[in-house]
């Protein structure tokens, strides 16, 4: 089939044969569509499938996701269309989607796009009519593996192998300086709303009475950023690797860490601020900024085999016996042993036992690995962010806990 120019540049994929090859030799068989990615130019990453069945927008354009192909199980993706506000940064990070259809004539008010048409203005290619149980199957039962997508008369799925096999693995790749900010900045929108979109701001005068969170930037979610204000913080943006001088020059009276991507254990230039600055400013992490915040309290990091990505993890909490239901995206994952005896093990996962939260009240700090900000939910773990808001203020049960 011919291709077409696509508004940014990149030419339009319609139909071509594409192929999915995993560092192992396995070869799945599709049509391309969204950006054309050919044998000069195809997309490499860590190859890693979603269980969600909703959210693929968010998902897209979670900078946690920068240096992976995601394969979504669930079977109907793009059903609802794309939009300019559903999105957790300004762009998209996942660096090539596989789906088992790909919905070219959406059915919802505000949808703006079609997915094809939204992955073709970011140069993002999918493959589509795979059977994506296939996938999901093979990468469970042999792991989280480095791919290399691409479509096209002139590929040759031999050679996509062989250039997966050469991108050797996940362990060992920080991702983090490539997505965070460069600058520092002010954060001032509280939550979305279907009347006011993404338009609404606080004013200087409604914020400068409001205890001063400052957050370390490793990858950060928009969604994060409009759960603070909501909850009564003003928020300052740093880039990961400021330094603990440089932040507490901010004056911060809550310490924010992360979500983001790559392996935490390569991540020494954010972990030694973070340590410096535990005992003087309240903290709270997400995901990796769980995982950067353990490594701060003595413990280390491992790569998981196949990983938690999804809107279904039971997680419990380990002081209270509740169970949440989770959404999750992560790769690696805190080691219990080696951790400082002032860090209790708040939560745990209960499909595997892994570590999903730490604390420790010496300190004043707590972390969970899951998504607490999930958006679109499951919102069991939204209440984490007064429990941090309590936890600086000292008001309400929150701070006791």
């Amino acid at each position: 089939m011919s291709a077409e120019k696509g508004h940014a540049g990149w030419q339009e994929a319609r139909g071509e044969v594409g192929y999915l090859a995993l560092a192992d030799g396995k070869v799945f068989k599709g049509r391309c569509f969204g950006a054309l990615r050919g044998a000069s130019n195809p997309v490499e990453g860590e190859a890693v499938f979603n269980t969600s069945m909703y959210g693929y927008q968010e998902i897209l354009t979670d900078p946690s996701y920068a240096g992976q192909i995601m394969c979504f199980t669930y079977p109907h993706i793009g059903n609802v269309g794309c939009n300019e506000e559903d999105v957790e940064s300004a762009r998209i990070y996942t660096e090539g989607i596989v789906v088992r259809a790909a919905h070219k004539a959406p059915s919802n008010f505000r949808s703006t796009m079609t997915l094809p048409q939204y992955l073709l203005r970011s140069g993002i290619m999918g493959l589509e009519g795979v059977d994506t149980r296939e996938i999901v199957s093979h990468l469970r039962d042999h792991g989280s593996q480095m791919a290399v997508l691409a479509g096209g008369d002139s590929v040759k799925p031999g050679e996509l192998v062989d250039r997966a096999k050469s991108l050797g693995s996940m362990e060992g790749k920080d991702y983090v300086r490539a997505v965070a900010c460069k600058e520092t900045y002010t954060w001032d929108s509280p939550s979305w709303t279907l009347a006011a979109g993404n338009s609404r701001r606080l004013s200087q005068e409604q914020l400068v009475s409001r205890p001063h969170a400052v957050a370390i930037d490793c990858g950060i979610k928009t969604n994060i950023l409009r759960l603070l204000v909501d909850v009564g913080f003003r928020v300052t943006v740093v880039p990961a690797g400021t330094s603990s001088k440089e932040i507490m020059a901010l004056r911060p009276d809550g310490l924010f860490l992360s979500n983001g991507p790559g392996d935490p254990a390569t991540l020494g230039y954010v972990v030694k601020p973070v340590k410096e600055l535990l005992g003087k400013v309240p903290m709270f992490g997400i995901c990796l900024g769980h995982q950067i915040l353990g490594q701060a309290l003595g413990g280390s990091t491992y790569k998981l085999k196949f990983g938690h990505r999804g809107g279904n993890h039971p997680v419990r909490d380990e002081t209270t016996g509740k169970v949440e239901i989770t959404v999750q995206n992560h790769g690696f994952a805190v080691r219990k042993e080696g951790l400082a005896k002032e860090a209790f093990v708040s939560h745990l996962n209960l499909n595997d036992m892994t570590v999903e939260g730490l604390e420790s009240r010496e300190h004043r700090v707590f972390s969970v690995q899951y998504h607490p900000e999930a958006s679109p939910g499951p919102h069991d773990s939204r209440y984490l962010f007064q429990r941090f808001f309590g936890l600086v203020t000292g008001s309400g049960k929150e701070a006791a806990r």
